[in-house]
């Protein structure tokens, strides 16, 4: 999406996080390897899919320092500055998360945004570009190095594009709603499969991105202008194609050459394509995963 150039922003909404110095311990397999970037790319741990962990270390968070970012001031820096696009990104997710929530029947409160570069350490272990985004929960926070971007269009074959940018973000800030509905404690995320808790949990994030697309052109920033102009279809064609790479079906596909659908934590690429564009269409009331038959997912 495009932002309107002269849409004021207020800052302060992602901050940087200093570097640290990533832990590591043992040979990781290729399975041990993806199956721990798909968990960190959504903030779900999967470590028991592997049979002994990834062979990384959980580190708690130091308090490094975080400095907000200060020089993203309107939509026209947005548009130009990858981290001025998630400063951008963050203030709409949170004008639009701020009224829907209650729709949901979720307490709203900011979610807080890192970015950091190489590596940082988190309450949930170690964040590192090699890990991707993700969400983690005992911090309320979301943690992305934005060459993860470089390595979703290179590596994982999304068109790339802004939205393709804005769409793992929105996704992120899923699970922080999820988080806030009480939807990770009730949830029996430790089985696999394409009808799994994981996955439920998984899409129902996904349809929440969308849902915030669809709302997008029209939530207003603070100077009570909006902050895109209309979406195209040519931007939805670049989430759903951001949407498509990080489905386990891709992943595996790329990483081992098979599909395994009875490890699904995540769900296929046709259902992430498919969940977010529900959210882009019907909203965020739509995105009732945890209780739809497993046909429907």
């Amino acid at each position: 999406m495009t932002f309107n150039d002269d849409t004021r922003l207020q800052g302060g909404k992602v901050k940087r996080r200093g570097r640290n110095t990533a832990i590591g311990g043992g040979a990781v397999g290729v399975t041990a390897i993806v199956v721990f970037l798909i968990a960190q790319f959504t903030g779900v741990d999967l470590s028991g899919v592997v049979g002994g962990g990834s062979g990384l270390t959980p580190i708690q968070q130091d308090g490094a320092e975080a400095t907000p970012i200060a020089e993203c001031q309107t939509g026209r820096d947005a548009n130009a500055d990858v981290e001025c696009r998630m400063e951008g990104a963050a203030e709409s997710l949170d004008a639009y998360w701020s009224t829907e929530s209650r729709a949901l029947g979720a307490s709203y409160s900011t979610p807080d945004f890192f970015l950091f570069d190489g590596s940082t350490d988190t309450g949930c272990g170690t964040a590192s570009a090699a890990t991707g985004p993700f969400y983690c929960p005992p911090d309320r926070a979301i943690y992305l190095d934005t060459a993860f971007y470089d390595d979703l269009k290179s590596t994982y074959g999304s068109s790339g594009g802004p939205l393709a940018q804005m769409y793992v973000v929105a996704h992120e800030w899923g699970h922080h709603v999820q988080q806030l509905q009480g939807t990770f404690a009730d949830t029996d995320r430790s089985g696999t499969g394409a009808s799994s808790g994981s996955v439920r949990v998984e899409l129902q994030a996904d349809c929440y991105a969308g849902a915030w697309v669809g709302d997008a052109a029209t939530t207003k920033a603070a100077d009570g202008s909006t902050f895109f102009e209309p979406v195209t279809r040519a931007q939805i064609a670049d989430a759903l194609s951001a949407a498509s790479a990080v489905g386990d079906d891709s992943i595996q596909e790329k990483a081992t050459g098979q599909v395994d659908p009875d490890s699904f934590t995540h769900g296929s690429s046709a259902q992430r394509q498919r969940w977010f564009e529900r959210g882009y269409e019907r909203g965020a009331t739509s995105c009732d995963t945890l209780s739809v038959p497993g046909s429907s997912l």
